[in-house]
């Protein structure tokens, strides 16, 4: 009795229009006061525990992150990449619409986010060489999806923190699932392609993939820092949220420039001569490649007491190797360059470092106090608070189950009905896919995840695989009516109408379903990489 009760006042909140987190709150606060035993002190002690949760703190970076990253350039550098990448297939700007996505959502975790900053560049694109605005939209509200499944995922964090599980082993075991996800899209595009007879991009070379890999490569190195320094033991993934926070800003404000009181200022002029630039340049990618080597060695080294991988020895090597880069690029690009004028190129590029080292010093005082920063910080603080407050209130809801013992008494009906582990995620599949539908992603994961989690133990399924089904579902559900998040995103980017988008996605829509039974039944999709790298989650029932 007790559970038809709380759960008819949660829904009964919800379709009465009150928002998931009242709904949430309100409900488990009235049934503490008139159904339990349990205390309301209960109420004030569990909001300030998950308030202290140490998890919930990458949430705020990581939307930081993203929103720096969504407002720069480097969705734009991104798509470039993408298109010279895969562009002169058949279908090409629609399969490198969905590796920008996939790119960007190993930057932002978020799926809005990548929907917003792939889509406004590449449905442009491709509705200039030929492609329907219904196809190209049905394309990016699919492909936007894959913000996140692919890690960083704020939606992992929010399902570790509910259900205690490693945040670490969740990015881990996102990455094949999304790299197939991905895949299956590109290949679905290229035999619509080939039936539909569309464009494919003229093949400029691997110099243009080499160009724009460079291009997109302080963006992209991004998510060597976050998943590298993870894994490489250096920080936990709160403290790579915040590292991505800061790198984002770092990135977007001096070096792409695309927002800030530096915005539109290039580092190099028209009016600077070829050996200057060749100079200049070439003492950027000696420093550059000097940064990412000790930054790579520093993750491959920690912990390791020999002598080789010592911080001497890391910065000889890196520094040997830095001027390696320097005279290869000189002789290369230097106007019939010798070794012995390598110091004279290097001289030569002086006045370009002195000009932009002035521009960044004098300007940097505005950096935090200017109009893009301002509404940069402030949209992501909006982000912020909302998702804090539907996860606070939702741990609130998860105490109230897991005080009345109301999972244990769920597990204890379905194994009386016979459910074994498969027809348990039968279940668990049709519960978030109609759920989907009217829920907004982490208010519907953190209703449901205290409740299935602890039957999921106890029928043997590994709490890591139950994890990526149901971040799977939460991208079905982005794009399943009537409150497909991405269905909005797309339809407020393209101007189409709600029903058009619909009916744009849906094909792409059967091509995740599919994937979601892929990964339902094949466990090793989302645990393979973890167990290797990581070994197996522990659970304490």
């Amino acid at each position: 009795m007790e559970i038809a009760i709380l759960f008819l006042l949660v829904f009964g909140l919800l379709f009465a229009g009150a928002p998931v987190a009242i709904s949430l709150g309100l409900s488990s606060v009235l049934f503490i006061a008139f159904f339990s035993r349990d205390s309301m002190s209960s109420v004030a002690l569990q909001l300030f525990t998950a308030s202290q949760n140490y998890t919930l703190l990458a949430i705020p970076f990581f939307v930081l992150a993203s929103a720096f990253m969504s407002t720069g350039g480097v969705a734009q550098r991104l798509v470039r990449f993408a298109i010279a990448s895969v562009g002169h297939f058949r279908g090409g700007l629609a399969m490198a619409s969905v590796l920008s996505c996939m790119l960007f959502a190993a930057l932002s975790g978020s799926s809005p986010a990548t929907v917003v900053a792939i889509g406004t560049i590449a449905i442009a694109g491709m509705r200039q060489v030929g492609y329907s605005k219904e196809f190209a939209a049905g394309i990016i509200a699919n492909a936007g999806t894959l913000g996140i499944l692919i890690p960083p995922s704020i939606v992992m964090v929010v399902y570790a923190a509910a259900t205690d599980v490693s945040v670490g082993r969740m990015f881990l075991a996102g990455i094949i699932p999304g790299l197939i996800a991905g895949f299956m899209l590109m290949a679905a595009i290229y035999v619509m392609a080939r039936i539909r007879k569309l464009p494919a991009e003229p093949w400029k070379g691997f110099l243009e993939i080499v160009e724009a890999g460079k291009d997109a490569g302080w963006g992209l190195f991004l998510i060597v820092i976050i998943l590298g320094g993870i894994y490489g033991g250096v920080f936990t993934p709160t403290e790579a949220a915040a590292v991505a926070a800061v790198y984002a800003f770092l990135v977007s404000i001096y070096i792409y420039r695309d927002m800030g009181p530096l915005k539109g200022m290039r580092w190099i002029e028209e009016t600077d001569s070829r050996r200057t630039r060749t100079g200049f340049l070439a003492s950027v990618y000696g420093v550059s490649f000097l940064l990412v080597f000790l930054i790579l060695a520093f993750f491959a080294t920690d912990g390791i007491e020999a002598a080789w991988a010592s911080l001497t020895s890391r910065v000889i090597a890196g520094v040997v190797l830095a001027i390696g880069v320097v005279i290869a690029y000189t002789l290369w690009r230097g106007e019939n360059a010798r070794a012995s004028q390598v110091p004279a190129y290097l001289l030569a590029g002086v006045p370009i470092w002195y000009r932009n080292l002035k521009a960044n010093i004098l300007r940097t005082p505005f950096c935090l106090s200017h109009p893009d920063t301002r509404q940069t910080t402030v949209s992501a603080a909006k982000t912020t608070v909302m998702l804090m407050f539907i996860i606070v209130n939702a741990l609130l809801f998860a105490h109230v189950l897991t005080a009345e013992r109301i999972p244990q008494a769920i597990t204890s009906v379905m194994i009386d009905a016979g459910f074994n582990w498969f027809t348990f995620l039968i279940a668990v599949n049709v519960l978030l896919l109609i759920g989907g539908q009217f829920m907004e992603p982490s208010g519907l994961l953190l209703i449901v995840a205290p409740v299935v989690f602890p039957i999921a133990m106890e029928l043997g399924v590994d709490p890591i695989h139950l994890g990526i089904i149901m971040v799977v579902n939460m991208e079905i559900g982005m794009i399943t009516p009537p409150i497909g998040l991405n269905l909005f995103v797309t339809s407020g980017i393209t101007g189409m109408s709600l029903i058009k988008v619909v009916k744009a996605a849906a094909p792409f829509v059967a091509v995740l379903f599919v994937f979601l039974i892929l990964v339902t039944y094949v466990p090793s999709i989302s645990t393979a990489l973890p167990y290797w790298l990581m070994g197996p989650e522990i659970v304490t029932r």
